[in-house]
């Protein structure tokens, strides 16, 4: 199992790297990225935090940590920049904070995301067509999500990536430890976005090509 959107108490989780990794090995997991909320306050500070704790975690050889970011209710017109710069840091996962409906997420966070050097757009809301085309052009993966809120819009994502053959990947988007699912549970969230088995086992194939891109 892998996940590649967490949090640690670097943004607003509830544990240090070091125990967020320790529970998602406990619960089955293989890979993690730990993806905290950055804007131009943080980025700087967190990121050779987590490329730090990251590379002490992997080198015990029981789980693999990538160190990542989400870019969070930012101005559209600074996103491309922030992704640049996390780049620039060493970030291996950068993703963005997508239009959620239970967060006052900017408009047109989705598109300047689309638009920028990210890989995943987390939980996008009420992804509209030319995003949903966007990503498929751009090879960016749209965010199917575990967590509880975010989630009541995964059917649309799905509906609209299946349309315009976009890319998906799961996360729990974690933040306390009880936000790691099991690969049964993971399962059936997909199911109940309206994912046929096939279209799953692409989904969970595709976290795994992330992190083998990762690896070139």
């Amino acid at each position: 199992m892998i996940d590649l959107h967490t949090h640690s108490i670097f943004s607003d989780g509830s544990l240090i790297p070091a125990e967020l990794a320790q529970r998602a090995y406990a619960a089955g997991y293989e890979v993690l990225a730990i993806t905290d909320h950055v804007d131009h306050s943080n980025i700087d500070f967190i990121l050779p935090r987590i490329i730090r704790v990251c590379s002490k975690i992997t080198e015990k050889g029981n789980i693999r940590a990538l160190p990542g970011v989400e870019i969070t209710h930012v101005d559209p017109r600074d996103i491309s920049a922030l992704a640049d710069e996390a780049r620039k840091l060493g970030a291996k996962i950068v993703i963005v904070h997508g239009e959620t409906i239970v967060e006052p997420v900017p408009a047109g966070t989705n598109l300047a995301a689309l638009k920028s050097d990210i890989d995943i757009l987390a939980h996008p809301g009420l992804l509209t067509e030319e995003e949903a085309h966007l990503a498929a052009e751009r090879g960016i993966y749209l965010e199917i999500t575990t967590r509880k809120g975010h989630s009541l819009s995964n059917g649309h994502v799905v509906q609209m990536a299946r349309k315009f053959k976009a890319n998906l990947i799961l996360n729990n988007d974690v933040h306390i430890p009880d936000d790691f699912v099991s690969s049964k549970m993971a399962v059936k969230i997909a199911r109940g976005a309206g994912l046929n088995d096939d279209e799953i086992s692409i989904m969970f194939e595709n976290s795994k090509r992330i992190v083998q891109k990762v690896n070139v």
